[in-house]
């Protein structure tokens, strides 16, 4: 059982990190759409400067690209397998980070609402728990 329980954890947070950057990149569709954050990568800059607004201007686009390489990088390496206790904990960090800036400057509403903090706990877990 606690296999199982693993495979699905890398799969859940990996499709969660694809789904995400399928938003940003509009496939999931156009800005405006029900379920649709993002809609394009423009939207999501603008929201990567909200959520780090520490950042001068100039740093947006590398925040947010980098989150974007990011969760695309973990999230393949999750699918196959690929060093799963260490991706596991950089994406644990990762989502706990991305967690406190909704926190910090939205409310603590929004990353509870999006379980944000349940995700980063998951990865956290799957660190715990993976042998390789």
């Amino acid at each position: 059982m606690k296999n199982v329980a693993i495979f699905i954890t890398r799969y859940a947070l990996a499709l969660a990190f694809l789904s995400a950057v399928a938003d940003r990149f509009g496939l999931w569709g156009a800005a405006g759409d029900v379920n649709v954050a993002w809609g394009n990568y423009s939207n999501f800059l603008n929201y990567t400067a909200l959520l780090n607004p520490w950042a001068a201007p100039a740093w947006v686009p590398f925040i947010g690209g980098l989150a974007t390489g990011l969760e695309i990088v973990f999230a393949i390496a999750l699918i196959i397998g690929f060093r799963v206790r260490e991706i596991s904990l950089c994406s644990a960090i990762l989502l706990l980070a991305f967690g406190v800036s909704m926190a910090l400057t939205l409310s603590i509403k929004v990353p509870l609402d999006y379980s944000v903090f349940t995700a980063s706990a998951a990865a956290l877990l799957l660190f715990s728990q993976s042998k390789q």
